[in-house]
């Protein structure tokens, strides 16, 4: 990782960023890590649910790798999900799934948390909305008193992802 050049902040004084702040600042604008663009989802996908702090197990079922902006859109959504199971669900299991289904991918991240999820109530899944939205796909939560399954569907046809030709 390359730092940035340090910062004059007065007449005798620079300040160079700490790497951490710059991996955060990174996060936040949504780049997404080289291993997505090199080696695709499975490694993505694994390196998040090894990150994760409860077992997760990813089940992916497509056999040719999604255009970049849904790869990285799922990416994105499988990686605010696993946060949400962190913070939220006081779970002990999840499952990520991700298929093929008609002209698009399906993905699915399900835990056996103690459910209750509510979108209004924060602005992370409110994102994911608007992420999925901007692809033109859907996005459902089901949240009953017990686990939580957060399905969203995108299409994979060039004129729904911003392809052109």
């Amino acid at each position: 990782m390359t730092l940035p050049p340090p910062t004059a902040v007065g007449p005798e004084f620079l300040v160079t960023p700490h790497p951490s702040d710059v991996r955060i600042g990174e996060l936040s604008r949504g780049i997404h890590p080289a291993v997505l663009s090199t080696g695709g989802l499975r490694p993505a996908l694994r390196g998040l649910a090894r990150r994760a702090p409860v077992p997760v197990t990813v089940n992916i079922r497509l056999s040719r790798r999604p255009p970049e902006r849904i790869e990285i859109a799922i990416y994105f959504i499988v990686a605010e999900a696993l946060t949400n199971v962190a913070k939220h669900a006081h779970a002990s299991n999840v499952l990520v799934d991700v298929q093929p289904i008609d002209a698009g991918v399906r993905v699915s991240v399900s835990d056996d948390g103690v459910g209750g999820a509510d979108p209004s109530c924060g602005s992370g899944l409110l994102g994911l909305r608007d992420r999925v939205d901007a692809l033109g796909g859907t996005i459902s939560l089901a949240s009953p008193a017990s686990g939580t399954t957060l399905l969203v569907e995108l299409p994979m046809t060039p004129e729904r992802v911003g392809i052109s030709g």
